[in-house]
């Protein structure tokens, strides 16, 4: 099997891995685009004594620490996302935050996270606290909940609220979804693909958004169909069956880059 064909599968959750890093689609898209330029450039640079999907997030990793945010002329350009999140990077170490979406978004090991940042595996954990904390006190928001299934709502309602945000409501359809965005504007919202009526959950962001803008997290047991990097798609993604610590991490992420919650200089 060749090395394309050993990363393929893996591409769509370095997508996501980037977006979440990045706060934005097409930024995330351009570090995924270059580390698979290196990779084709360099192959006999690849890491080969890692699994292939370990050696892929580590090139695109060597690729993120290498380049200049502030430097426009790396080909990767600026976005307004981007400047939103120095103003909290100020406040928190961009070390943890890679740590944090590693674990808990991607599934990474501690040890295997630590090699991905170049740190020591009982470092991780102290890293992903360490985030947790700072994003955290620095991200409050009112969440609107679209999710058809009961347990499953209950379960992120109890999560939002232990995050220390209030929930505006919970909606299982397209069109209850819209009525409640409309009554009570919501700082985030986080939306199941398939509703109870049999509408949908994408139709229902997009009828929102049409109407202001607001950071939005997809959940979907098929994240890959909606990271194959060729249309506009959703900037964070949890995938179900998902665990807590995976929708802290992605409210906290989504929260990190939205201008309406950063707080007063």
């Amino acid at each position: 099997m060749s090395l394309g064909q050993q990363l393929a599968p893996h591409l769509p959750f370095l997508r996501r891995y980037g977006r979440a890093l990045t706060g934005s689609q097409s930024q995330g898209d351009r570090y995924v685009r270059a580390a698979l330029e290196a990779i084709v450039a360099a192959p006999d640079q690849f890491p080969r004594e890692v699994d292939p999907r370990l050696g892929l997030y580590r090139t695109f990793q060597a690729i993120w620490t290498s380049a200049n945010p502030d430097n426009a002329s790396d080909g990767l350009e600026v976005q307004d996302a981007e400047a939103i999140a120095r103003a909290r990077l100020a406040r928190m170490t961009p070390l943890s935050r890679q740590a944090l979406l590693l674990t808990a978004m991607e599934g990474f090991t501690p040890e295997d996270a630590g090699y991905l940042i170049g740190v020591a595996p009982d470092e991780v954990e102290d890293l992903v606290a360490e985030a947790l904390s700072e994003i955290e006190k620095q991200t409050r928001a009112r969440v609107l909940i679209i999710e058809d299934e009961p347990i499953i709502a209950m379960d992120i309602e109890t999560i939002v609220r232990d995050l220390g945000h209030d929930v505006t409501g919970v909606a299982i359809t397209r069109d209850e979804a819209v009525a409640l965005a409309m009554e009570d504007r919501p700082g985030l919202v986080l939306a199941d693909i398939q509703l109870a009526d049999d509408s949908s959950g994408i139709d229902a962001v997009k009828d929102i958004l049409a109407e202001f803008q607001v950071p939005v997290i997809f959940i979907t047991a098929f994240p890959e169909r909606l990271l194959t990097g060729e249309r506009p798609e959703p900037t964070f993604l949890i995938t179900k069956p998902f665990q807590r610590s995976t929708v802290k991490a992605a409210i906290s992420q989504a929260l990190f880059f939205d201008e309406a919650t950063l707080p007063a200089a």
